[in-house]
């Protein structure tokens, strides 16, 4: 298949009448359109689109397919049986295809249902991004979300927690290092469930397995441990104490230099943080995620689908956010596509357009380099070089 565009976002180059050949999936080659069409045989498929972006597919770099975004999303997962479950879990996905989301990593799962949907999808029995999975996420009893089943009291039980997921597929450790506002009755954000040396227990099971480890970490002593750990990932990272925020500039360039990649996890509806924190604190967490950016620190995209008002369509609404900051639209993009993928482990596969590499594509009318909601105006996603069309 042939598709041509009136402009190309390889990830590396911004082709103006590009091209991309695919062939059993895979990216073929990419370029100039007629350079491509002349490596195009008389039988393959063309599809031609002069007025629209054809970029690579979004990652959302953290969502919860499990849940609903409800107001309570926590109840309404634990009153449904698996099977609803899983069917509502599978329209969820949907539609964060029809966003323009063509791979996601689902951080936290109930009972392996996440890790069996991306068998589903693989296999195609099912629609939806590819799933980057954790199945349960490693927590103290009783602890920040203990009810998806990943409680452990001790060494030992992390580690038969983390070659368990690891048997039953997923693809990534989730790990609690701190409190969340999710879980009722549980640590607050801001408080430390796990020290450095019970975090390097995870990190260590887990890099034995190949697979990267993303800490849920709010706190300013959970960020400090998750780092002395050596996550790969950590989310929210929001700098919080018990009285306020204190980022510290020597862990954040520890952050830096050990290239731990950062996602902020932020809410599609970023606005409204002033009505419910209040303007002057909703002012310094966004402050702190400009300082990070500015610091150098490899930022990724994530929405926290899932949760309370964050939707599974949200994917623009988050990014607008770093817009919102001045970030340039350039490193914007980036941070759903080539770094998200390179976070994930799998910027060898996804994350550009490039020959070797899936045909996971998103095709929009409009440039989201001069105007990044153009990445709303879904014309058609392709995730294996399968098309969809938008609704």
């Amino acid at each position: 298949m042939l598709i041509t565009a009136g402009r190309v976002l390889t990830g590396n180059a911004d082709l103006t009448d590009g091209a991309v050949l695919v062939r059993d999936g895979i990216i073929a080659a990419v370029g100039p359109r007629p350079d491509i069409e002349a490596q195009t045989s008389s039988g393959e498929t063309r599809q031609g689109f002069p007025d629209s972006t054809l970029l690579p597919g979004l990652i959302d770099a953290h969502v919860h397919l499990v849940f609903d975004a409800g107001a309570d999303p926590v109840a309404t997962m634990q009153e449904a049986s698996d099977e609803d479950l899983l069917e509502g879990m599978r329209k969820r996905a949907d539609q964060l295809l029809a966003t323009g989301v063509t791979t996601v990593r689902d951080l936290g799962d109930r009972g392996g249902l996440g890790l069996r949907l991306a068998r589903e999808i693989t296999a195609g029995a099912a629609t939806g991004p590819r799933i980057i999975g954790a199945g349960a996420p490693v927590t103290p009893p009783g602890g920040h979300c203990w009810f998806l089943g990943g409680e452990v009291s001790n060494a030992d039980e992390a580690r038969t927690l983390v070659r368990r997921n690891t048997t039953d597929g997923a693809k990534v450790i989730k790990v609690m290092a701190g409190g969340g506002g999710l879980t009722k009755g549980g640590a607050p954000s801001w408080k430390s469930q796990f020290g450095a040396e019970e975090l390097a227990v995870v990190v260590e099971e887990a890099h034995q397995a190949g697979l990267k480890v993303a800490a849920h970490a709010h706190g300013t002593d959970a960020i400090t441990d998750a780092v002395t750990a050596g996550v790969d990932t950590i989310e929210h990272c929001t700098w919080m104490t018990e009285d306020g925020f204190d980022l510290r500039e020597d862990v954040l360039t520890q952050i830096v230099e050990k290239g731990i990649y950062v996602c902020p996890a932020v809410s599609p509806h970023w606005r409204m943080l002033p009505r419910f924190f209040g303007e002057e604190k909703a002012a310094a967490m966004f402050a702190l995620v400009q300082r990070m950016t500015e610091s150098g620190a490899r930022l990724i995209a994530g929405t926290d689908a899932g949760v309370q008002r964050a939707g599974f369509d949200g994917i623009v609404g988050a990014l607008s956010f770093y817009e919102h900051l001045g970030v340039s639209r350039d490193r914007i993009l980036a941070m759903a596509t080539t770094e998200a993928a390179a976070a994930l482990g799998v910027g060898d596969q996804i994350g550009r357009i490039a020959p070797g590499h899936s045909a996971d594509l998103l095709l929009v009318d409009g440039n989201p380099l001069e105007d990044l909601s153009a990445l709303s105006a879904v014309r058609a996603v392709f995730t294996n070089g399968r098309q969809h069309q938008a609704a």
